[in-house]
C-alpha cells in the first residue's frame, strides 16, 4: 500500500532524505571517487540542504548526482510521486495524467517518464532458463490500424503494405515463474528473434513457442523445443504452452492502447522496458507498490538521459 499523504510526496526536503536512505543506507557515497562515509555535509546559507563535500577527492555532490534526477529543476518530491505512480499502475500512467496530477507541463511530464523508464532498465543477468528451466517465446505486432496506414501510404503515392508490414514487431521471452524480457524488432524478424534467443536464453533451457516456421529452425539449438499449434486451436499439451507470454502481451496491449494510445517506433523499446519492469517486480513475486517504487529509485543510479543526447533515444 502507498500513503499519498506521506511528506515525501509534498516536501522536497523529505523527498531528498527518502532518496538518501534508499541510495545510501550506510552513509553517503561519493559518486566521483566511490569512497563511502568520507563526506562532510556543507552547512550555512551559501549551501543548499543535502550538499556534501568528499574528504578524499574534495568534490561536492548531492544524492541526485549520477542519477536520472541530476540537474533537474523539478522538485524531488514530484519525482518521487511520479516514480510511485508509474511503479504502481499495472497498465501504465500517461504523461497527460501525470502533468495534471503533479502540476508540471505536458512536455516536462513526458520527459520525466522517459527518464524513469531509463531507470527501469534491468541490470545484466544470467541467461534465462539456465539449469533446464522453461522459457516461453512469442511475437506480436502493435501500431497504427491498417486502414489508416493504407490511406496514408496511398496519399503519398505508395502501395499499401500487406500483413503486419504497417506495425511494429515485438518479441518477448518469459521464464516460467521468473522474469520477462521484451525486444522491439526493427529489422528482419528472423534475425532479431535469433539474436535475442542466443543472447538471452541458455542452451539447456526448454523453449516453448507456437507453430511459426522460424521457431522450427531456431528451436533446434535448445535442449527441448515444445510447440503448440494455434492454427488448429491447440493451446496446451502437457508443459507445452505459451499462455504466460500471451498474458503478458494482453496487459501490454491494453496499456498501450488504453493508456498511452500513441507511441513512436523510436520510443517503443522504452515502453517495453516499463512493462517488463512491473512484471518482473510484480505482487506474485512478493513485491508490492512501495517496494517496486523503491526499486525504481535504486535503478536511477548510474543512469543519465538528457533531452537531446546523440547516443540515446530521448
Amino acid at each position: 500500500m502507498c500513503n499519498l499523504t506521506d511528506p515525501i510526496y509534498t516536501d522536497a526536503e523529505k523527498a531528498r532524505e527518502h532518496l538518501e536512505k534508499i541510495r545510501w543506507p550506510n552513509g553517503p557515497i561519493c559518486p566521483h571517487c566511490g569512497v563511502e562515509n568520507a563526506a562532510t555535509a556543507l552547512q550555512g546559507k551559501a549551501h543548499r540542504p543535502g550538499l556534501y563535500k568528499c574528504k578524499e577527492c574534495r568534490q561536492q555532490f548531492s544524492v541526485t548526482v549520477g542519477t536520472v534526477f541530476e540537474k533537474s529543476k523539478i522538485p524531488l518530491n514530484k519525482w518521487i510521486m511520479a516514480s510511485q505512480l508509474m511503479a504502481s499502475s499495472k497498465k501504465g500512467y500517461s504523461a497527460h495524467q501525470l502533468h495534471r496530477t503533479i502540476g508540471v507541463t505536458y512536455k516536462t511530464a513526458w520527459f520525466m517518464m522517459h527518464r524513469l523508464r531509463e531507470a527501469m532498465k534491468p541490470q545484466k543477468l544470467e541467461k534465462m532458463g539456465s539449469g533446464g528451466g522453461i522459457v516461453e517465446a512469442d511475437e506480436t505486432y502493435i501500431g497504427t490500424d491498417k486502414e489508416k496506414a493504407t490511406a496514408q501510404r496511398q496519399a503519398m503515392g505508395r502501395k499499401p503494405r500487406g500483413g503486419h508490414g504497417h506495425k511494429n514487431a515485438v518479441f518477448t521471452l518469459v521464464e516460467r515463474d521468473g522474469r520477462v524480457q521484451s525486444f522491439h524488432i526493427s529489422g528482419s524478424m528472423f534475425d532479431g528473434v535469433k539474436k535475442a534467443l542466443q543472447d538471452q536464453v541458455s542452451l539447456d533451457a526448454a523453449l516453448m513457442t507456437d507453430e511459426h516456421k522460424m521457431y522450427s529452425v531456431i528451436g533446434k539449438s535448445f535442449a527441448y523445443h515444445g510447440v503448440v499449434n494455434h492454427s488448429k486451436k491447440e493451446y496446451v499439451r502437457g508443459i507445452d504452452y505459451t499462455n504466460t507470454v500471451e498474458n503478458f502481451f494482453s496487459v501490454f496491449k491494453r496499456g498501450m492502447r488504453g493508456v498511452y494510445q500513441h507511441c513512436g517506433s523510436q520510443h517503443l523499446q522504452r515502453y517495453l522496458t516499463e512493462f517488463d519492469f512491473r512484471y518482473n517486480n510484480r505482487s506474485a513475486n512478493g513485491i508490492e507498490d512501495s517496494e517496486r517504487a523503491e526499486l525504481l529509485l535504486k535503478g536511477a543510479e548510474g543512469r543519465r538521459l538528457t533531452y537531446r543526447c546523440p547516443n540515446q533515444e530521448a
